[in-house]
């Protein structure tokens, strides 16, 4: 029998491993909304371009969904209204949904693009064409 004196903690050790395991790089959601489901994605970056795909079932892309970009982030967001009638089991989610992705780089103003196919929404982020530096020496002076 367990001893009824002896309070059971609870870790934080899931929470820390969902936000550890759901992708780098991300901007946290203390920044977003609260209340919004995290929207799974995948990232690929290659062949000059940065790709970004959310699943998003059951959306209309027109009315649902909101893609906004600013400095080097790029904001999905989305809200999936229940349908009405009566229900025996569901589940599904409703509600608000939203995730920030920021990039290694400043999101041009031209060229960005996005299309939603079978509950898949892929935003297309072209990279710029010169290659920064990653690092380099800065020779010091005697003043």
């Amino acid at each position: 029998m367990t001893d009824p004196s002896k309070a059971r903690h609870r870790s934080g050790l899931p929470e820390l491993l969902e936000w550890l395991g759901s992708g780098f790089p991300v901007v946290p959601e203390i920044w977003g909304d609260r209340d919004a489901h995290p929207i799974p994605i995948e990232v690929t970056d290659s062949a000059g371009r940065y790709v970004l795909r959310a699943e998003l079932p059951g959306m209309d892309p027109e009315k649902d969904i909101e893609i906004t970009v600013g400095g080097d982030t790029l904001t999905v967001r989305a809200e999936h209204t229940e349908t009405t009638g009566d229900k025996r089991h569901s589940e599904f989610r409703y509600g608000s949904f939203e995730r920030s992705v920021r990039l290694p780089f400043e999101i041009p103003a031209e060229g960005v693009d996005a299309e939603y196919r079978d509950g898949i929404l892929t935003v297309t982020v072209p990279r710029e064409s010169k290659e920064r530096p990653a690092t380099r020496t800065v020779p010091v002076r005697r003043g």
